[in-house]
C-alpha cells in the first residue's frame, strides 16, 4: 500500500512525543514493504523549537538516527492535494494538523478511493473539546483513538461515527534493554514540566523522595522555567535539558529506575491511557515506578510489570526498593519487558491497523474488542 500520513512533525520530538509512536509505526510500516510519505508543517512550533534551542545539528542528527524517515514540508496554502494523496490507498491525519486541512482532505477524499482516518493521541477532546468538534470528519472513514475513554468520547459527542481504540506502544527496534559500562545515577525522570499540570505531582512523587533518600537523580526534558531547576536542584537533582528520544534508552539504561508522573488530564479524565514513556522505559526492562494513575483497560499488571505508587511515602519505599533490592528490579525489568513484547510493540500497532484497513475494505470483519467500532 501507499500510506500517507499528516502529522505535526516527524523530524522533532522537542515537547511532542507523538512524534515517538509515529516513527515506530512509519518504520514498521516501511519493513514490511509499503511505501510511506510523512507531511508535516513548514515552521511547525516544535521543529522551530527545536532548532532555536539546537541549532540545525538535531535535524542532520535525526537524519542519522533514522536513515529511512523523512517528512516533506508543506504551507496549508499552496499545498496541492491530488499531488499529495496521489496514488494513495491509507492516509492517516493526526490530531494536531490545522482545521483547514483537515477540512480539505475531508473533501479531497470525497472525489477519491483511499481510506482515510484520523489519529488523536491527546487529551484536547476533554481539555479543550471546543476545538475538535471543530474538526470536519464527515467525510473521514473513522477515527483512531489512544485510549478506549476518548473513543467513547467520540461517540457520544458525535464527532465520528466510527472509532476504534488503537494505543500508543514502543518501537522496539529502538527502544530495547542496552548494556551500559558505567551507571549515571539511581532514578531518572524523562519529561517535560509543561504547563502546570503536574507540578505539585512532581514535588510530592519524585523531587521530595529523591531528596530524603539521599538518591542520585537526573532529569531530562525542556520548557522548565527558572523556579522548576532551583526546586530541582535544591534537591540535589541534575537538570540536564532536552535530549532526543533516540538516545532514551541509554539514558534508561544508566539508571537503576525511572519514575513515571502522569498529568492532570490524564489521570482525572483519561483513565486508561498511558503516555509513551510507560511503554518506552518497560521495552527498555528499565524497573519503573508510578504516581497514580487508573490503569482502567487493563494494558500492564501494576506490581508485576511496574511498581505504582498511592501516596508520596510509598513512592519512596518504592524507589528505595528498585534502587536497593536487585532481585525486586530485575524481575520487574523481566516482567514488563515481557508484556511489552507479547502486546505493546509497534508491530502489535500496525497489526491492528492493517486489520482496520481490511474492514473498512469489506474484508472480514475484526476480531479484536480493542478495535470494535461500536
Amino acid at each position: 500500500m501507499r500510506i500517507v500520513l499528516f502529522c505535526h512533525s516527524l523530524i522533532s520530538d522537542w515537547n511532542h512525543g507523538n512524534a515517538h509512536f509515529l516513527r515506530g509505526v512509519i518504520r514498521e510500516l516501511q519493513s514490511r514493504g509499503h511505501e510511506t510519505c510523512v507531511y508535516e508543517p513548514a515552521n511547525g512550533w516544535s521543529l522551530q523549537n527545536l532548532v532555536r534551542e539546537n541549532g540545525a545539528e538535531a535535524i542532520s542528527a535525526f537524519s542519522e538516527a533514522f536513515p529511512s524517515l523523512r517528512s516533506r514540508f508543506y504551507e496549508i496554502d499552496t499545498i496541492d492535494l491530488d499531488e499529495a494523496l496521489d496514488g494513495s490507498d491509507l492516509v492517516i491525519v493526526h490530531e494536531w494538523s490545522d482545521h483547514e486541512l483537515v477540512r480539505r482532505i475531508g473533501d479531497h477524499r470525497l472525489k477519491n478511493k483511499y481510506q482515510l482516518l484520523f489519529h488523536d493521541t491527546h487529551h484536547r477532546g476533554v481539555t479543550d473539546p471546543e476545538s475538535i468538534s471543530s474538526y470536519a470528519l464527515e467525510n473521514f472513514d473513522g477515527v483512531l483513538a489512544f485510549g478506549e475513554v476518548l473513543r467513547e468520547l467520540y461517540l457520544r459527542m458525535g464527532w465520528a461515527s466510527r472509532v476504534w481504540t488503537w494505543h500508543e506502544a514502543a518501537d522496539t527496534l529502538l527502544f530495547r534493554p542496552v548494556d551500559c559500562i558505567a551507571m549515571a545515577g539511581d532514578v531518572t525522570w524523562i519529561g517535560n514540566w509543561g504547563d502546570e499540570e503536574r507540578t505539585a505531582e512532581l514535588s510530592a512523587y519524585f523531587i521530595e523522595p529523591i531528596a530524603q533518600l539521599g538518591l542520585r537523580a537526573n532529569v531530562y526534558g525542556v520548557r522548565y522555567p527558572d523556579e522548576a531547576r532551583t526546586r530541582l536542584a535544591d534537591a540535589g537533582i541534575q537538570y540536564l535539558g532536552w535530549m532526543p528520544n533516540y538516545r532514551v534508552p541509554e539514558a534508561l539504561c544508566r539508571h537503576r529506575a525511572t519514575a513515571h508522573v502522569p498529568t492532570q488530564p490524564y489521570v482525572k479524565a483519561l483513565p486508561g491511557i498511558p503516555t509513551i514513556r510507560v511503554f518506552e522505559a518497560l521495552a527498555c526492562g528499565t524497573p519503573l515506578v508510578c504516581s497514580p494513575w487508573n490503569d482502567a483497560e487493563g494494558l500492564f499488571t501494576a506490581g508485576k510489570d511496574f511498581l505504582m505508587a498511592a501516596t508520596p511515602e510509598e513512592m519512596k519505599r518504592h524507589l528505595r526498593t528498585v534502587v536497593l533490592d536487585a532481585a525486586a528490579a530485575r524481575e520487574l525489568s523481566m516482567n514488563g519487558l515481557k508484556t511489552i513484547r507479547e502486546r505493546h510493540t509497534c508491530a502489535h500497532r500496525v497489526d491492528e491497523l492493517l486489520q482496520i484497513v481490511n474492514e473498512l475494505k469489506g474484508g472480514r470483519e475484526c476480531t479484536l474488542l480493542s478495535l470494535d467500532p461500536a
